[in-house]
């Protein structure tokens, strides 16, 4: 994200729906171009994973990020509540982090479009960072039970320092123990 958004969103205290408008502005400012680059990123980085999981996690990816992007920009919803600041800015410095690493301008416009979303999911919705339904290795799905959100591989990825699940609001699913 372009750093004046950073800079905005990390003032002394910031509402949900303070934080819901940024985005919003973030999200008026993704173009088609954008969502193509993105998504033949993630075609690429999927290119070694079995044919059917490969096949859903483009699928589910590409259907992800065309509808929270629109979401986002027709979101009138009211967020009670302050952002996390202090969390805020940890998830800013590990995108950060992501960007520089970035293997050229596919990956950046996937970051760009991941961290517009993530931190829409994750600050102002409170919900998952990946879909419901989302498929991971063992046959496993990313599902929502009792007011939960059960991920299979949160305990596993909560210590990859490049990770966002240490974010993500979603529990580890203990059926996928």
């Amino acid at each position: 994200m372009p750093e004046s958004f950073v800079d905005t969103a990390l003032k002394e205290k910031m509402t949900k729906d303070e934080l819901l408008s940024l985005l919003k502005r973030e999200a008026r400012n993704l173009h088609m171009k954008d969502i193509m680059l993105a998504t033949a990123f993630f075609q690429e980085d999927a290119q070694f994973m079995p044919k059917g999981y490969r096949d859903d996690y483009i699928k589910t990816f590409s259907k992800a990020f065309f509808t929270r992007i629109k979401d986002i920009k027709e979101d009138e919803n009211h967020y009670p509540g302050s952002v996390n600041l202090e969390k805020l800015r940890g998830f800013f410095k590990l995108l950060d982090e992501q960007k520089a690493g970035a293997k050229g301008d596919r990956e950046l416009c996937f970051l760009r479009i991941a961290s517009v979303v993530a931190t829409y999911t994750t600050f102002v919705r409170e919900e998952s960072i990946h879909p419901i339904g989302t498929k991971f290795p063992g046959g496993f799905t990313l599902r929502f039970h009792d007011g939960e959100y059960l991920c299979p591989v949160k305990d596993r990825q909560e210590k990859n320092p490049s990770a966002l699940c240490r974010f993500c609001v979603s529990v580890q699913d203990e059926d996928a123990v």
